[in-house]
């Protein structure tokens, strides 16, 4: 609670994530988040009926970003600042606006530096 980070201890997540800025950070204790994660700053992965976001390898997710309820974030995903997830995104895609939507599959993972590599 000092840094306004609001992870609990058994919420799964993989090898390298990486916050941005440490503020204002709540993950749900259902997520599931895979490897190589970066989150910035006001990002809330949430739900109030269960069941929180399932989210994939090498995903990036920008400042002030919802991800609402049970859904599902591919792999080399790329989520833009504001945006406002409540339904999946593919794999290797760009997402943005609220609620989100898909705006292309250009340069998938393209914010994910100095990956952690699991083998």
């Amino acid at each position: 609670m000092k840094y306004g980070i609001q992870i609990p201890p058994h919420t799964d997540i993989g090898y390298g994530l990486y916050i941005g800025h440490g503020m204002a950070v709540i993950i749900n204790p259902t997520a599931i988040i895979g490897n190589n994660c970066n989150i910035s700053q006001f990002t809330t992965i949430g739900s109030n009926h269960g069941k929180a976001a399932v989210i994939g390898d090498n995903v990036y997710i920008g400042p002030n970003v919802c991800i609402v309820e049970d859904v599902t974030i591919g792999n080399n995903v790329t989520i833009g600042a504001g945006a406002i997830v409540v339904k999946d995104i593919p794999n290797d895609a760009t997402s943005v606006g609220s609620p989100s939507k898909t705006i292309n599959y250009e340069n998938p993972g393209r914010y994910i530096q100095n990956k952690w590599q699991t083998h």
